[in-house]
Protein backbone atom coordinates (compact mmCIF):
# COMPACT_ATOMS: atom_id res chain seq x y z
CA UNK A 1 0.00 0.00 0.00
CA UNK A 2 1.17 3.31 -0.85
CA UNK A 3 1.08 5.53 2.23
CA UNK A 4 2.99 9.12 1.07
CA UNK A 5 0.29 11.33 0.61
CA UNK A 6 1.83 12.75 -2.98
CA UNK A 7 2.74 8.94 -4.44
CA UNK A 8 -0.73 7.70 -3.57
CA UNK A 9 -2.20 11.34 -5.38
CA UNK A 10 -0.12 10.86 -8.33
CA UNK A 11 -1.02 7.10 -8.84
CA UNK A 12 -4.66 8.10 -8.52
CA UNK A 13 -4.05 10.40 -11.50
CA UNK A 14 -2.68 7.85 -13.21
CA UNK A 15 -5.34 4.74 -12.44
CA UNK A 16 -6.68 3.34 -15.67
CA UNK A 17 -9.32 0.55 -16.13
CA UNK A 18 -8.93 -2.66 -14.12
CA UNK A 19 -8.13 -5.10 -16.77
CA UNK A 20 -9.90 -8.32 -15.18
CA UNK A 21 -12.38 -6.34 -12.85
CA UNK A 22 -14.10 -8.78 -10.50
CA UNK A 23 -17.67 -8.60 -10.40
CA UNK A 24 -18.96 -7.78 -6.99
CA UNK A 25 -22.54 -5.87 -7.08
CA UNK A 26 -25.86 -6.76 -8.56
CA UNK A 27 -27.36 -3.67 -8.68
CA UNK A 28 -25.24 -0.22 -7.79
CA UNK A 29 -26.96 3.26 -7.62
CA UNK A 30 -25.27 6.42 -8.26
CA UNK A 31 -27.04 9.78 -6.74
CA UNK A 32 -26.78 12.40 -9.14
CA UNK A 33 -26.16 12.40 -12.96
CA UNK A 34 -23.62 15.06 -13.01
CA UNK A 35 -19.80 14.70 -13.92
CA UNK A 36 -18.80 12.92 -10.18
CA UNK A 37 -21.97 10.95 -10.59
CA UNK A 38 -21.24 9.81 -14.26
CA UNK A 39 -17.34 9.68 -13.37
CA UNK A 40 -18.25 7.44 -10.06
CA UNK A 41 -20.90 5.42 -12.98
CA UNK A 42 -18.50 4.67 -15.25
CA UNK A 43 -16.09 2.98 -12.66
CA UNK A 44 -19.09 1.07 -11.14
CA UNK A 45 -19.63 -0.67 -14.31
CA UNK A 46 -16.96 -2.40 -14.05
CA UNK A 47 -17.97 -3.48 -10.57
CA UNK A 48 -21.93 -3.70 -10.98
CA UNK A 49 -24.39 -6.25 -13.67
CA UNK A 50 -26.60 -2.84 -13.20
CA UNK A 51 -25.48 0.49 -12.62
CA UNK A 52 -28.84 3.15 -11.80
CA UNK A 53 -27.86 6.52 -11.67
CA UNK A 54 -30.91 8.54 -10.52
CA UNK A 55 -31.62 12.30 -11.55
CA UNK A 56 -34.20 14.93 -11.31
CA UNK A 57 -33.50 16.77 -14.03
CA UNK A 58 -34.15 15.87 -17.87
CA UNK A 59 -30.98 14.39 -19.69
CA UNK A 60 -32.41 14.03 -22.51
CA UNK A 61 -31.24 16.99 -24.62
CA UNK A 62 -27.76 18.71 -24.33
CA UNK A 63 -28.44 22.47 -26.16
CA UNK A 64 -28.26 24.26 -22.19
CA UNK A 65 -27.02 23.57 -18.87
CA UNK A 66 -29.28 21.92 -15.91
CA UNK A 67 -31.49 23.02 -13.35
CA UNK A 68 -29.41 21.12 -11.11
CA UNK A 69 -26.04 23.21 -11.98
CA UNK A 70 -26.54 26.68 -11.23
CA UNK A 71 -22.69 27.49 -12.38
CA UNK A 72 -23.49 25.83 -15.91
CA UNK A 73 -23.32 28.86 -17.73
CA UNK A 74 -20.19 29.98 -15.98
CA UNK A 75 -16.55 28.99 -17.58
CA UNK A 76 -15.41 25.16 -17.42
CA UNK A 77 -12.00 24.55 -18.03
CA UNK A 78 -10.91 20.90 -17.42
CA UNK A 79 -7.27 20.40 -16.32
CA UNK A 80 -4.87 18.31 -17.50
CA UNK A 81 -5.13 15.88 -14.52
CA UNK A 82 -8.45 15.71 -15.39
CA UNK A 83 -8.87 15.10 -18.54
CA UNK A 84 -5.72 12.22 -18.82
CA UNK A 85 -7.90 10.11 -16.63
CA UNK A 86 -10.77 11.06 -18.56
CA UNK A 87 -8.81 9.95 -21.45
CA UNK A 88 -7.90 6.72 -20.04
CA UNK A 89 -11.14 5.58 -18.91
CA UNK A 90 -13.64 7.13 -21.13
CA UNK A 91 -11.08 6.85 -24.69
CA UNK A 92 -11.60 9.54 -27.19
CA UNK A 93 -13.65 12.45 -25.32
CA UNK A 94 -10.79 15.07 -25.66
CA UNK A 95 -11.00 14.16 -29.99
CA UNK A 96 -14.67 13.96 -29.44
CA UNK A 97 -14.94 17.36 -28.03
CA UNK A 98 -12.31 19.10 -30.58
CA UNK A 99 -14.86 17.85 -33.40
CA UNK A 100 -17.59 19.37 -31.93
CA UNK A 101 -16.02 22.55 -31.44
CA UNK A 102 -14.27 21.97 -27.99
CA UNK A 103 -10.72 23.92 -28.21
CA UNK A 104 -7.74 22.03 -26.23
CA UNK A 105 -5.18 25.12 -25.42
CA UNK A 106 -2.01 25.01 -24.64
CA UNK A 107 -0.87 26.57 -21.10
CA UNK A 108 1.89 28.27 -22.13
CA UNK A 109 1.97 31.96 -22.30
CA UNK A 110 -1.47 32.25 -21.30
CA UNK A 111 -1.50 33.03 -17.34
CA UNK A 112 -0.93 36.22 -16.01
CA UNK A 113 -0.25 37.41 -12.70
CA UNK A 114 -0.97 41.70 -11.84
CA UNK A 115 -1.00 42.16 -15.78
CA UNK A 116 3.00 40.22 -16.42
CA UNK A 117 2.70 37.11 -17.78
CA UNK A 118 3.79 33.52 -16.71
CA UNK A 119 7.25 32.07 -18.38
CA UNK A 120 7.20 29.45 -20.63
CA UNK A 121 5.96 26.38 -19.20
CA UNK A 122 8.32 24.09 -21.31
CA UNK A 123 6.10 20.74 -20.59
CA UNK A 124 3.59 22.37 -22.85
CA UNK A 125 0.13 21.12 -21.19
CA UNK A 126 -3.33 21.55 -22.97
CA UNK A 127 -6.72 22.48 -21.14
CA UNK A 128 -9.60 21.28 -22.80
CA UNK A 129 -11.62 24.65 -23.45
CA UNK A 130 -15.17 23.30 -23.75
CA UNK A 131 -19.25 24.93 -22.58
CA UNK A 132 -19.98 22.57 -19.44
CA UNK A 133 -23.16 21.27 -21.30
CA UNK A 134 -21.47 19.76 -24.14
CA UNK A 135 -18.94 18.13 -22.19
CA UNK A 136 -21.53 16.61 -19.70
CA UNK A 137 -23.35 15.24 -22.29
CA UNK A 138 -20.20 13.75 -24.19
CA UNK A 139 -19.45 11.89 -20.87
CA UNK A 140 -23.08 11.09 -20.09
CA UNK A 141 -23.69 9.80 -23.94
CA UNK A 142 -20.12 7.13 -23.39
CA UNK A 143 -20.78 6.24 -19.75
CA UNK A 144 -24.26 4.69 -20.60
CA UNK A 145 -23.98 3.57 -23.34
CA UNK A 146 -22.01 0.99 -21.42
CA UNK A 147 -23.96 -2.50 -20.70
CA UNK A 148 -26.21 -2.07 -17.62
CA UNK A 149 -25.96 1.68 -16.82
CA UNK A 150 -29.32 3.46 -17.30
CA UNK A 151 -30.31 6.88 -15.59
CA UNK A 152 -33.46 6.76 -13.90
CA UNK A 153 -35.27 10.43 -13.85
CA UNK A 154 -36.42 10.64 -10.23
CA UNK A 155 -35.53 12.29 -7.05
CA UNK A 156 -33.60 10.49 -4.41
CA UNK A 157 -35.35 10.77 -0.62
CA UNK A 158 -33.81 8.85 1.67
CA UNK A 159 -31.84 5.45 2.13
CA UNK A 160 -33.01 2.29 3.41
CA UNK A 161 -30.55 0.25 5.63
CA UNK A 162 -30.63 -3.71 6.32
CA UNK A 163 -28.78 -3.47 9.81
CA UNK A 164 -25.90 -1.06 9.32
CA UNK A 165 -25.39 -1.35 5.29
CA UNK A 166 -27.60 0.76 2.95
CA UNK A 167 -29.79 -1.71 0.76
CA UNK A 168 -32.05 0.94 -0.92
CA UNK A 169 -32.70 4.20 -1.98
CA UNK A 170 -36.10 6.01 -1.64
CA UNK A 171 -37.21 7.66 -4.25
CA UNK A 172 -40.09 9.40 -6.50
CA UNK A 173 -40.05 8.92 -10.16
CA UNK A 174 -40.46 11.07 -12.97
CA UNK A 175 -41.31 10.61 -16.31
CA UNK A 176 -40.95 13.00 -19.65
CA UNK A 177 -42.60 15.60 -19.63
CA UNK A 178 -44.53 15.52 -15.86
CA UNK A 179 -44.21 18.31 -13.70
CA UNK A 180 -44.99 16.36 -10.49
CA UNK A 181 -43.49 13.37 -8.51
CA UNK A 182 -45.02 9.70 -9.04
CA UNK A 183 -44.97 8.24 -5.30
CA UNK A 184 -42.35 6.79 -3.37
CA UNK A 185 -40.47 3.68 -4.58
CA UNK A 186 -37.51 2.07 -3.12
CA UNK A 187 -35.00 0.55 -5.48
CA UNK A 188 -32.84 -2.45 -4.20
CA UNK A 189 -29.26 -1.94 -4.04
CA UNK A 190 -26.02 -3.29 -2.84
CA UNK A 191 -24.21 -0.10 -3.18
CA UNK A 192 -24.50 3.51 -3.07
CA UNK A 193 -22.84 6.84 -4.65
CA UNK A 194 -24.14 10.21 -3.03
CA UNK A 195 -23.27 12.91 -5.93
CA UNK A 196 -25.75 15.36 -5.37
CA UNK A 197 -23.26 17.86 -5.16
CA UNK A 198 -23.25 21.00 -2.71
CA UNK A 199 -26.94 20.58 -1.72
CA UNK A 200 -26.46 17.13 -1.38
CA UNK A 201 -29.20 16.15 1.35
CA UNK A 202 -27.07 12.92 2.43
CA UNK A 203 -25.51 14.49 6.09
CA UNK A 204 -29.59 14.74 7.16
CA UNK A 205 -30.51 11.34 6.02
CA UNK A 206 -27.52 10.03 8.18
CA UNK A 207 -28.39 12.03 11.05
CA UNK A 208 -32.40 10.59 10.67
CA UNK A 209 -31.48 7.48 10.47
CA UNK A 210 -28.85 7.33 13.87
CA UNK A 211 -25.47 7.74 12.15
CA UNK A 212 -23.14 10.26 12.37
CA UNK A 213 -23.42 13.58 9.78
CA UNK A 214 -19.50 14.53 8.94
CA UNK A 215 -18.65 17.57 10.12
CA UNK A 216 -19.28 20.21 7.51
CA UNK A 217 -16.27 22.79 7.28
CA UNK A 218 -17.17 26.41 5.36
CA UNK A 219 -14.34 29.16 4.53
CA UNK A 220 -16.27 31.88 3.23
CA UNK A 221 -15.20 33.71 0.02
CA UNK A 222 -18.37 35.55 -1.40
CA UNK A 223 -17.43 35.63 -4.72
CA UNK A 224 -19.28 36.96 -7.90
CA UNK A 225 -19.18 35.36 -11.44
CA UNK A 226 -19.92 37.51 -14.76
CA UNK A 227 -19.97 35.15 -18.11
CA UNK A 228 -20.79 36.03 -21.41
CA UNK A 229 -20.26 34.29 -25.18
CA UNK A 230 -19.10 36.10 -27.81
CA UNK A 231 -19.20 35.48 -32.03
CA UNK A 232 -15.38 34.35 -32.77
CA UNK A 233 -14.42 34.74 -36.32
CA UNK A 234 -10.90 32.90 -36.09
CA UNK A 235 -10.33 29.86 -35.70
CA UNK A 236 -8.65 28.05 -32.65
CA UNK A 237 -4.90 27.30 -34.98
CA UNK A 238 -5.18 31.40 -36.29
CA UNK A 239 -5.73 32.94 -32.65
CA UNK A 240 -2.59 35.06 -31.64
CA UNK A 241 -3.28 33.79 -27.96
CA UNK A 242 -5.18 30.90 -27.78
CA UNK A 243 -7.42 31.86 -24.08
CA UNK A 244 -5.89 33.72 -20.70
CA UNK A 245 -6.37 33.64 -17.33
CA UNK A 246 -5.69 36.76 -15.28
CA UNK A 247 -5.34 36.80 -11.45
CA UNK A 248 -4.77 39.89 -9.45
CA UNK A 249 -3.24 39.75 -6.28
CA UNK A 250 -4.94 41.50 -3.29
CA UNK A 251 -4.89 45.81 -4.06
CA UNK A 252 -4.27 44.98 -7.54
CA UNK A 253 -7.97 44.19 -8.83
CA UNK A 254 -8.97 46.51 -11.99
CA UNK A 255 -12.63 47.68 -12.00
CA UNK A 256 -13.49 45.16 -9.18
CA UNK A 257 -12.12 42.23 -11.29
CA UNK A 258 -9.88 40.27 -8.97
CA UNK A 259 -9.78 36.68 -11.70
CA UNK A 260 -10.66 36.66 -15.54
CA UNK A 261 -10.69 34.43 -18.14
CA UNK A 262 -11.16 34.55 -21.63
CA UNK A 263 -11.79 31.22 -23.66
CA UNK A 264 -12.27 30.01 -27.23
CA UNK A 265 -15.01 26.87 -26.67
CA UNK A 266 -17.85 25.44 -29.32
CA UNK A 267 -20.13 27.10 -31.76
CA UNK A 268 -17.29 29.64 -32.30
CA UNK A 269 -17.82 31.79 -29.42
CA UNK A 270 -15.12 33.35 -26.97
CA UNK A 271 -16.26 32.42 -23.22
CA UNK A 272 -15.58 34.88 -20.94
CA UNK A 273 -15.96 35.39 -17.30
CA UNK A 274 -14.92 37.96 -15.12
CA UNK A 275 -14.83 37.55 -11.13
CA UNK A 276 -14.81 39.99 -8.28
CA UNK A 277 -14.70 39.13 -4.39
CA UNK A 278 -17.45 40.62 -1.93
CA UNK A 279 -19.16 43.46 -3.34
CA UNK A 280 -17.27 43.59 -6.44
CA UNK A 281 -19.96 42.26 -9.13
CA UNK A 282 -17.63 43.30 -12.48
CA UNK A 283 -19.44 43.13 -15.42
CA UNK A 284 -23.24 42.88 -14.85
CA UNK A 285 -24.16 44.67 -18.07
CA UNK A 286 -22.57 44.14 -21.49
CA UNK A 287 -21.24 47.68 -21.65
CA UNK A 288 -19.47 47.35 -18.43
CA UNK A 289 -18.06 43.52 -19.14
CA UNK A 290 -16.71 45.15 -22.12
CA UNK A 291 -14.98 48.01 -19.93
CA UNK A 292 -13.64 46.05 -17.66
CA UNK A 293 -11.95 43.72 -20.16
CA UNK A 294 -10.24 46.63 -21.95
CA UNK A 295 -8.21 47.16 -18.64
CA UNK A 296 -7.18 43.60 -18.72
CA UNK A 297 -4.46 42.27 -21.20
CA UNK A 298 -5.15 42.72 -24.82
CA UNK A 299 -6.87 39.30 -25.69
CA UNK A 300 -9.48 39.88 -23.54
CA UNK A 301 -10.41 42.84 -25.38
CA UNK A 302 -9.99 41.36 -28.85
CA UNK A 303 -12.13 38.19 -26.77
CA UNK A 304 -15.49 40.47 -26.45
CA UNK A 305 -15.34 42.34 -29.46
CA UNK A 306 -17.77 40.34 -31.24
CA UNK A 307 -21.12 40.25 -30.60
CA UNK A 308 -22.96 39.00 -27.72
CA UNK A 309 -24.69 35.85 -27.54
CA UNK A 310 -26.97 36.39 -25.11
CA UNK A 311 -26.44 38.17 -21.90
CA UNK A 312 -24.54 38.46 -18.70
CA UNK A 313 -25.11 35.29 -16.61
CA UNK A 314 -24.05 35.57 -12.90
CA UNK A 315 -23.33 33.44 -10.33
CA UNK A 316 -22.61 34.02 -6.86
CA UNK A 317 -20.77 31.21 -4.26
CA UNK A 318 -20.47 32.02 -0.80
CA UNK A 319 -18.33 30.04 0.38
CA UNK A 320 -15.67 27.28 -0.14
CA UNK A 321 -17.72 23.52 1.68
CA UNK A 322 -15.80 20.14 2.62
CA UNK A 323 -17.67 17.44 4.76
CA UNK A 324 -15.15 15.41 6.41
CA UNK A 325 -16.07 12.03 6.15
CA UNK A 326 -13.29 10.52 7.05
CA UNK A 327 -13.63 11.64 10.47
CA UNK A 328 -17.30 10.15 11.16
CA UNK A 329 -16.88 7.22 13.39
CA UNK A 330 -20.52 6.07 12.65
CA UNK A 331 -21.72 5.47 9.14
CA UNK A 332 -23.26 2.72 7.06
CA UNK A 333 -21.29 0.42 4.76
CA UNK A 334 -21.56 -0.39 1.06
CA UNK A 335 -22.51 3.78 0.99
CA UNK A 336 -19.98 6.42 -0.37
CA UNK A 337 -19.99 9.85 -1.60
CA UNK A 338 -17.80 12.03 -4.31
CA UNK A 339 -17.36 15.46 -6.03
CA UNK A 340 -19.26 18.78 -4.50
CA UNK A 341 -20.83 16.73 -2.20
CA UNK A 342 -17.68 16.25 0.09
CA UNK A 343 -15.82 19.20 -0.98
CA UNK A 344 -16.89 22.04 -3.47
CA UNK A 345 -14.22 25.18 -3.89
CA UNK A 346 -13.70 28.61 -5.04
CA UNK A 347 -14.38 27.90 -8.93
CA UNK A 348 -11.67 30.08 -10.18
CA UNK A 349 -8.74 27.29 -9.70
CA UNK A 350 -11.06 25.38 -11.80
CA UNK A 351 -10.44 22.16 -9.74
CA UNK A 352 -14.18 20.81 -9.68
CA UNK A 353 -14.60 18.75 -12.74
CA UNK A 354 -10.70 17.21 -12.01
CA UNK A 355 -11.80 16.40 -8.29
CA UNK A 356 -14.67 14.78 -9.29
CA UNK A 357 -12.42 12.51 -12.12
CA UNK A 358 -10.03 12.08 -9.11
CA UNK A 359 -12.79 10.83 -6.58
CA UNK A 360 -13.72 8.20 -9.33
CA UNK A 361 -10.09 6.80 -9.08
CA UNK A 362 -10.56 6.50 -5.26
CA UNK A 363 -13.56 4.34 -5.84
CA UNK A 364 -11.84 2.57 -8.11
CA UNK A 365 -8.67 2.25 -6.02
CA UNK A 366 -11.15 0.86 -3.01
CA UNK A 367 -13.17 -1.36 -5.22
CA UNK A 368 -10.06 -2.90 -6.54
CA UNK A 369 -8.83 -3.52 -2.82
CA UNK A 370 -10.60 -6.59 -2.23
CA UNK A 371 -12.28 -4.26 -0.08
CA UNK A 372 -14.90 -5.68 3.21
CA UNK A 373 -18.41 -4.34 1.58
CA UNK A 374 -20.36 -5.29 5.16
CA UNK A 375 -17.86 -2.70 6.94
CA UNK A 376 -17.48 1.33 6.81
CA UNK A 377 -15.79 2.28 3.25
CA UNK A 378 -12.88 3.82 5.73
CA UNK A 379 -10.17 2.93 2.96
CA UNK A 380 -11.82 5.64 0.30
CA UNK A 381 -12.72 7.69 2.57
CA UNK A 382 -9.14 8.47 3.50
CA UNK A 383 -7.72 7.53 0.35
CA UNK A 384 -10.42 10.60 -0.53
CA UNK A 385 -8.91 12.67 2.30
CA UNK A 386 -5.78 13.26 0.50
CA UNK A 387 -7.19 14.36 -2.82
CA UNK A 388 -9.82 16.77 -0.75
CA UNK A 389 -6.54 17.81 1.42
CA UNK A 390 -4.70 18.64 -1.89
CA UNK A 391 -7.42 20.70 -3.49
CA UNK A 392 -8.03 22.47 -0.15
CA UNK A 393 -4.44 23.25 0.07
CA UNK A 394 -5.09 25.06 -3.75
CA UNK A 395 -8.07 26.74 -3.49
CA UNK A 396 -8.88 27.16 0.43
CA UNK A 397 -5.54 27.93 1.30
CA UNK A 398 -5.21 30.78 -1.19
CA UNK A 399 -8.79 32.12 -0.04
CA UNK A 400 -7.57 32.15 3.67
CA UNK A 401 -4.04 34.02 2.77
CA UNK A 402 -6.46 36.53 1.15
CA UNK A 403 -8.67 36.93 4.00
CA UNK A 404 -6.29 36.75 6.67
CA UNK A 405 -4.79 40.14 4.61
CA UNK A 406 -8.35 41.63 4.40
CA UNK A 407 -9.33 41.17 7.91
CA UNK A 408 -5.52 41.24 10.06
CA UNK A 409 -5.71 38.67 11.58
CA UNK A 410 -2.96 37.54 13.50
CA UNK A 411 -1.82 34.09 11.54
CA UNK A 412 0.62 31.48 13.17
CA UNK A 413 4.22 31.78 12.40
CA UNK A 414 4.26 28.26 10.46
CA UNK A 415 1.53 29.47 8.27
CA UNK A 416 2.72 32.78 7.80
CA UNK A 417 6.21 30.91 6.96
CA UNK A 418 3.98 28.42 4.19
CA UNK A 419 2.38 31.65 2.57
CA UNK A 420 5.43 33.49 2.54
CA UNK A 421 7.39 30.82 0.78
CA UNK A 422 4.38 30.26 -2.16
CA UNK A 423 4.01 33.82 -2.76
CA UNK A 424 7.54 33.25 -3.77
CA UNK A 425 7.33 30.75 -6.08
CA UNK A 426 4.01 32.11 -7.56
CA UNK A 427 6.09 35.17 -8.10
CA UNK A 428 8.83 33.53 -9.38
CA UNK A 429 6.96 31.69 -11.99
CA UNK A 430 6.62 35.30 -14.16
CA UNK A 431 10.52 34.60 -15.02
CA UNK A 432 11.73 31.21 -14.37
CA UNK A 433 10.15 28.05 -16.87
CA UNK A 434 10.85 25.32 -14.46
CA UNK A 435 9.55 26.92 -11.67
CA UNK A 436 6.56 27.78 -13.41
CA UNK A 437 6.11 23.88 -14.88
CA UNK A 438 6.28 22.95 -11.15
CA UNK A 439 3.84 25.05 -10.25
CA UNK A 440 1.27 24.30 -12.87
CA UNK A 441 1.64 20.62 -11.75
CA UNK A 442 -0.13 21.64 -8.77
CA UNK A 443 -2.65 23.93 -10.26
CA UNK A 444 -3.74 21.54 -12.94
CA UNK A 445 -4.04 18.63 -10.25
CA UNK A 446 -1.14 16.43 -11.85
CA UNK A 447 0.97 16.92 -8.83
CA UNK A 448 0.39 17.00 -5.08
CA UNK A 449 0.95 20.55 -3.87
CA UNK A 450 3.92 18.96 -0.88
CA UNK A 451 6.09 18.98 -4.18
CA UNK A 452 6.03 22.94 -3.45
CA UNK A 453 7.66 22.53 -0.40
CA UNK A 454 11.20 21.13 -1.40
CA UNK A 455 13.53 23.74 -0.29
CA UNK A 456 15.18 23.94 -3.14
CA UNK A 457 12.08 25.14 -4.85
CA UNK A 458 12.30 27.68 -2.67
CA UNK A 459 15.80 28.21 -2.94
CA UNK A 460 15.47 28.69 -6.41
CA UNK A 461 12.55 30.92 -6.25
CA UNK A 462 14.11 33.44 -3.74
CA UNK A 463 17.01 33.56 -6.21
CA UNK A 464 15.17 34.02 -9.49
CA UNK A 465 12.95 36.92 -7.59
CA UNK A 466 16.30 38.49 -6.03
CA UNK A 467 17.85 38.33 -10.32
CA UNK A 468 14.51 39.86 -11.45
CA UNK A 469 13.81 42.56 -8.50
Amino acid sequence: MIESPPALFEALVQAAPPGDATLLFDTACVIGGGIAGLLAARVLSDRARRVVVIEPDDLSGTAGPRPGVPQGLQVHTLLPGGQQWLERWVPGLTKEAQERGASLVPGQGTTFLDGVPQALDAEGHHLLAIGRPLLESLIRDRVVSRPGVTVLRGRAIGLRYDGDAVDGVRYTSRSAGDQGDNGARVLDVDFVVDAMGRSSRLSSWLGDSGYDQPRLERLGISINYATALFERSVELADLERPGALALFTPGHSRHGVSTAAVQPIEGMRWIAMLMGYGDSRPGRTVAEFRAACAALPPVFAEAVAGDVVGGVETYHQADNRRRHFADADHLPARLVAVGDAVASFNPIYGQGMSSAALHASCLAAYLGGAPDLDAVAREFYRTQQVVVDAAWAVSAGGDGARLDAQNGTDVPQGVRERRRAMDQIAAATLVDGELAHAFNDVSYMLRHPAVLADPELLARAVAANERAA
